[in-house]
């Protein structure tokens, strides 16, 4: 990959050293390849002190050092970083999870320390340039600043007692010759993967790398692939499903796009269905439809009726449940556009489509993604540790369902009695809290389930400054005037604690010096 870069590119460089290595392929006593042995730390620091004195030896003002899976987005990174003025400074990185490379506090020991400091300047609460004890994996030295010349890598400093550890032993070189070392975070610069654990192979940092793509699809900027690379071929697929549909209202194509982008990451072959735009719905529409209000209806939050989005966002679900009726389709998967997809959500949802197979489970609809009302009340499956009961929710962003759940949905004729989706669904599975509510629809024998973790999640909450709602903004059902009105007082679209959710904390904050967690 690096060779086809450098062939298409190389010009444009004063001067190219390529120097490819094939040795050593693994370490004495390493638990696989992202295993760091001493051996390995040492080959790191050898190779970067190399760097450096070459650096130093060719005269240049300036060396970047930049890990292989950083990837910097920003264009402007080298002379934001220059202008600084500071002898060792880094581009604060975005990661999956807290983790970035910076510490913002060390022990006597060499050890991370943690601060107040370290999460307002990761999640920039406050921006700028602030000293810390050490910075890794992408970070500008200045070599003609007082100090740089005693700077090293390897071998360490003759009275280094720390960590052999390559971004703790250049930590100690610089707090031994005086060396300030800062990071930056007022400008997105890029990303950064986080570690997997010593016993983990590549396959798990592929897996996590494409997790990386798809969140930084969702907060931007999105890292496009270089044009001068060749990409290994994709092989998308419905994943055993009969087929996978993708919600999405033509006029938001940036939500479009992000959704299509992130299934072709995973290999998941999607297709669009154009939503119902609740925008283009009058009386006279609905009428035809057979749309009339369930009597009594009123958001459990903000007391509102229904909205036109409402009506538009179930109307596109049902459109996906006729389908299902209509062509006999055993199974599908189910998305908005609005989905913020877990760490290994493919391989997450493949596993627990084969433990539920195996089981031999009677099932209607399993949810990916909703927000839990009261998830302590939910009963666990019996010889399924991924799934549970679910109980009362809110939201559809993602869910699976059987042919024999569309036609229980179908067969209850909703529309004659309409409530948002997210509220028809607890109903059909007897699990909403409104008895007035339910009495309008029988059976309620809808076999519904929840993925434990949940694997999506929003893109975004109220409150979230990129946060859109077509259903929370909208005009009342049976307004004709064309207002459009922001309801802001329903819950239902604020962020909830994410403590069931099939995030990469799991395997990648683990106890060791590179972590910051």
């Amino acid at each position: 990959m690096l060779q086809e870069w450098l062939a298409a590119v190389g010009d444009d460089y004063a001067a190219v050293v390529w120097r490819p290595e094939g040795e050593p392929r693994s370490y004495p006593d390493e638990e696989g390849p992202k295993h760091w042995t001493k051996e390995r730390h040492q080959f790191l620091m050898e190779l970067k002190q190399e760097a450096l004195t070459f650096a130093r030896d060719w005269g240049a003002d300036y060396i970047l050092f930049a890990d292989t899976d950083n990837i910097l987005t920003n264009n402007q990174t080298l002379r934001l970083l220059i202008e600084q003025g500071l002898p060792v400074v880094a581009p604060m990185l975005d990661s999956q999870t807290y983790y970035s490379n910076f510490w913002c506090g060390i022990t006597p020991q060499g050890y991370y320390r943690r601060t107040a400091d370290y999460f307002p300047t990761k999640n920039r609460q406050r921006r700028g340039c602030f000293r810390v004890p050490m910075v890794h994996s992408t970070f500008l030295v200045s070599l003609r600043a007082e100090g740089a010349a005693q700077l090293a890598f390897y071998p360490p400093h003759p009275n280094y007692t720390w960590p052999f550890d390559d971004i703790i032993v250049f930590a100690y070189a610089c707090q031994a010759a005086g060396v300030t070392v800062h990071v930056c975070n007022e400008h997105r610069y890029g990303y950064m993967n986080v570690p997997v654990k010593s016993h983990q192979g590549l396959e798990d940092e592929r897996v996590n790398f494409v997790h990386l793509i798809l969140e930084a699809l969702v907060d931007g900027p999105p890292m496009w692939a270089s044009a001068h690379v060749s990409r290994p071929p994709k092989r998308p697929s419905k994943m055993g499903f009969d087929e996978v549909f993708v919600i999405s209202l033509a006029r938001r194509p940036d939500r479009r796009e992000r959704m299509l982008s992130s299934l072709w990451e995973m290999e998941i072959s999607g297709r669009l269905v154009d939503a119902v735009d609740g925008r283009t719905l009058n009386s006279s529409i609905m009428r035809s439809l057979g749309v009339d209000l369930l009597p009594g209806y009123q958001d459990p939050y903000s007391g509102r009726t229904l909205t036109k989005g409402e009506v538009g966002c179930f109307l596109s679900h049902y459109s996906i449940w006729e389908e299902v009726v209509a062509r006999g389709l055993a199974q599908v998967l189910v998305f908005e556009d609005d989905v913020r997809f877990e760490s290994n959500f493919r391989g997450r949802l493949e596993r627990l489509m084969e433990e539920v197979e195996a089981e031999k489970l009677p099932w209607d609809l399993i949810y990916l993604g909703r927000k839990q009302v009261n998830p302590e009340e939910e009963a666990a499956v019996e010889g399924l540790p991924h799934l549970v009961v679910a109980g009362y929710s809110y939201w559809t962003l993602a869910y699976v369902l059987s042919l024999a759940g569309a036609r229980k949905l179908l067969a209850s004729q909703p529309l004659r009695r309409m409530l948002p989706v997210d509220e028809f669904l607890p109903i059909m599975f007897d699990q909403h809290p409104n008895e007035q509510y339910k009495a309008h629809f029988w059976p309620r024998d809808l076999r519904a389930f929840s993925a434990r973790p949940l694997l999506a999640a929003p893109t975004h909450y109220a409150g979230d400054a990129e946060w859109l709602s077509d259903t929370e903004t909208s005009s009342p059902w049976d307004d004709d005037s064309g207002r459009i009105i922001s309801w802001s007082g329903s819950h239902k679209t604020l962020r909830g604690p994410r403590l069931d959710l099939a995030g990469s904390s799991g395997h990648s904050l683990h106890p060791h010096p590179r972590d910051e967690l």
